[in-house]
């Protein structure tokens, strides 16, 4: 099926009942989401149609071959549907049989459809820049300079999606104490918005875009970035000064505005911002969500690892040397922690290789049932 292809009108007997299921299904969709539907509608129709002309009426329809049949059909189209629209399309018809169902008062139809005939969308991955990459990319959007490369290192040094930066206003930078500033991200993807924080050199990002606004033929509107015809025309412009810069650096793989949001929640994690700072700063909603955006390598698997290591494993902070000390249970066990806390950093300057590390951990496990058995003796 060439889908470019302009088509004859739909004939189908069932025109008119899959319609009047649309218009109920998408009363308060978009026009986007109700086109969805009049096309899915189209794609089952004109398969009935070519493949089962027999079928003329809502009870006629059943799960084999008539559904499997055009979820098969579906997935042989050439050129191919991507997964995602082909769930799109599956969803999009479960509902309107769902509706159907209702309306007609035929729940045979309901059980048409199974859970898993919608296709799995494939594991995403991050796709931060490498650091050499964002390197580069970095020294040549600076010395640039102009407006489009300046929108380009705020969304790289903010995280914020591209839309939500062609939407600041022109007073987005927030005071939040002296010498403290954050950006304000209006109405995003989430319907959320948020402050995020920063630092001298990105500030000094949004008043070199404010100077250029200022310096715009385009009257003010209370937005940071003109827009010489519209919102699309300029999202147009910024992935093409990326696309530029990326081709004047001689990188051969291709990069969005998108993957800087990647590579900022990337560079934070490494930073130690923790996991719901960074979901705050990336306005997300769920820790699932955040997860696709912050790639975590063996490496900083490492690095985390010894880290961890570097830290005792028992009694953090170190417990105080008794002073005093008494013949009583308070002191006993005190004397017992003491010794825990010396003998882990006795441990940890022998080298991993060292023979002496069994035993000292069978010491180590000793005395950690012996504290615990004192404390039982103070319990009441």
């Amino acid at each position: 099926m060439n889908r470019h292809r302009s088509r004859l009108p739909l004939q189908h007997p069932l025109v008119e009942v899959f319609f009047a299921a649309i218009q109920s299904v998408t009363t308060s969709m978009s026009d986007s989401s109700k086109g969805r539907y009049r096309t899915t509608t189209e794609y089952f129709l004109r398969y009935l149609g070519g493949h089962h002309p027999g079928v003329r009426a809502l009870d006629q329809l059943r799960r084999e071959p008539h559904i499997l049949g055009w979820l098969t059909w579906l997935s042989s189209q050439q050129p191919p549907l991507v997964k995602s629209t082909r769930s799109l399309h599956v969803l999009a018809l479960r509902r309107l049989v769902e509706e159907l169902a209702w309306l007609h008062e035929l729940p045979a139809l309901v059980r048409l459809f199974h859970p898993d005939d919608v296709p799995q969308p494939d594991a995403r991955f991050p796709r931060p820049l490498t650091p050499e990459q964002d390197r580069l990319i970095q020294q040549e959007l600076l010395r640039r300079n102009d407006v489009a490369s300046n929108t380009l290192l705020l969304i790289r040094h903010t995280g914020i999606r591209i839309g939500e930066c062609v939407d600041l206003s022109f007073d987005c930078l927030r005071p939040l104490a002296p010498g403290q500033w954050a950006l304000h991200v209006p109405l995003g993807k989430l319907n959320t918005e948020r402050l995020v924080p920063l630092d001298d050199s990105v500030c000094q990002l949004v008043h070199r875009l404010r100077f250029f606004r200022s310096l715009s033929a385009v009257p003010p509107d209370g937005l940071l970035l003109a827009r010489r015809r519209n919102r699309n025309t300029l999202l147009r412009d910024l992935r093409t000064e990326l696309t530029q810069v990326r081709t004047a650096l001689g990188i051969a793989r291709t990069i969005v505005p998108h993957m800087f949001r990647h590579t900022f929640a990337t560079e934070m994690l490494r930073c130690g911002v923790s996991f719901p700072a960074l979901m705050k700063l990336l306005g997300h909603s769920s820790p699932e969500m955040t997860l696709l955006y912050a790639e975590f390598t063996q490496t900083d698997l490492q690095r985390e690892f010894l880290a961890a290591r570097s830290q005792p494993r028992h009694l953090l902070p170190p417990p105080k040397a008794p002073t005093g000390l008494q013949a009583d249970l308070t002191s006993t066990l005190q004397a017992v922690q003491v010794t825990q806390h010396v003998l882990e950093m006795f441990r940890r300057t022998l080298p991993d290789t060292s023979d002496s590390l069994p035993v000292l951990d069978r010491l180590a496990n000793r005395l950690t049932k012996i504290a615990a058995e004192l404390r039982k003796l103070g319990a009441p």
